[in-house]
């Protein structure tokens, strides 16, 4: 009777120990996609040949080959992904200057920056800037 009562227990030890292992683990979630810090919509222009060369309002000699543009607000050296939400094109520029000035503007790109967008026969444009920390220079 005792060498049937140890497979028994052997067996029934096993079960126990089978129904108290905890479930897999849950599939890790998939990161959410970053947030900017800042999103606008609005107007946009360009500004090219006249400016060549000048210095912009962060020292830098402005080139109008370069993906730049103005922004009243952010901090120079910002990287701002632009979007032109007419034809979904989109280009990242950095903040080196500040304007426009023109009423019911949020940016001013480069030549380069509206080629891109595709706006530069159009001369403005209805954008969205979005801003994301991810994309900032560090310092």
């Amino acid at each position: 009777m005792r060498f049937f009562r140890l497979p028994l227990l052997v067996v029934l030890s096993g079960l126990a120990g089978y129904a108290s292992q905890p479930y897999p683990p849950p599939a890790p979630l998939q990161p959410s996609a970053p947030q900017p810090f800042l999103t606008q919509t609005g107007l946009a222009s360009f500004y090219g040949r006249a400016h060549d060369g000048k210095i912009t309002a962060n020292g830098e000699n402005f080139d109008l080959r370069d993906l730049t543009a103005a922004h009243r607000t952010l901090a120079f050296g910002t990287r701002v992904r632009v979007t032109d939400l007419e034809n979904g094109q989109s280009v990242t520029v950095k903040i080196t200057d500040r304007g426009p000035y023109a009423r019911g503007r949020i940016i001013d790109v480069s030549l380069a920056a509206a080629r891109a967008l595709g706006m530069k026969d159009k001369g403005v444009t209805r954008v969205r800037l979005e801003a994301f920390r991810t994309d900032q220079p560090a310092g």
